[in-house]
């Protein structure tokens, strides 16, 4: 199997306890190159958890992650060039310009100012504000600049934890048209998420987590009512939130 065959998130018998309290219980996952997966479930289900354990912030109690091919934790600088997180947290420098937050970053990566931090900037309809500090900026284009620094290195994962909190129905779609431009350009996206809809609308795979494991996981496309009722029926839960 060559590096493109075999799939870029690789998960086996994925566990992580907090003080003897299971967050994800034995979790077995695959994830090929190129899709896009929503991660639903309840608060509590491991989804964040899971993306953490993932992106390195968590060190799993047993079980493996590969990313790339490459081992987590134990090839953790290797797997973090791979992923690019956004989070409901903002994760900039308030202090700084986009342009500021944008070049310390890239320094993190050792990348060459090349001309990407302007390309990025415009991609994400930031141009006209690269020299403003980040502190004027509006929580939408606060998720936007986030964006930006998460593709800045060309990340072949995003993770996406909670990415519309906070945002007005504005902000929300212009993120939806980042996400779809993002998944054309061929990256892996993994988004945990409470919206059904937009899971429905925007990812092509479903994966719903409850009490630390996966009970739905599936590709078929799903209205969001139907969704709504899978929700329900595998979770418990009434709704997503």
């Amino acid at each position: 199997m060559t590096d493109q065959e075999r799939p870029i998130i690789e998960i086996e018998a994925l566990s992580k306890a907090f003080s003897y309290m299971p967050a994800v219980r034995k979790l077995d996952l695959t994830i090929q190159r190129g899709e896009f997966v929503a991660l639903l479930g309840p608060n509590g289900s491991g989804k964040s958890t899971l993306l953490k354990l993932i992106c390195g912030l968590n060190k799993p109690t047993t079980g493996q992650i590969r990313i790339g091919g490459w081992d987590m934790p134990a090839e953790a600088q290797a797997v973090r060039a791979q992923i690019g997180m956004v989070s409901h947290k903002a994760l900039l420098y308030d202090n700084l310009t986009a342009r500021e937050n944008l070049a310390f970053f890239g320094k993190l990566y050792n990348l060459a100012d090349d001309g990407r931090i302007e390309r990025i900037l415009e991609k994400v309809g930031l141009s006209k504000r690269a020299h403003s500090v980040v502190r004027t900026f509006s929580r939408g284009m606060l998720q936007r600049l986030s964006i930006a620094r998460a593709l800045l290195h060309e990340p072949h994962v995003l993770l996406m934890d909670e990415p519309y909190t906070g945002l007005d129905q504005d902000a929300a779609a212009v993120l939806d048209d980042l996400l779809s431009a993002a998944y054309s350009d061929g990256h892996t996206i993994l988004m945990a998420t409470h919206q059904l809809e937009r899971a429905a609308r925007l990812a092509k795979r479903i994966i719903i987590l409850s009490r630390g494991s996966i009970v739905h996981d599936s590709t078929s496309k799903m209205e969001t009512i139907e969704l709504a009722a899978r929700y329900a029926e595998v979770t418990g839960a009434a709704t997503a939130r």
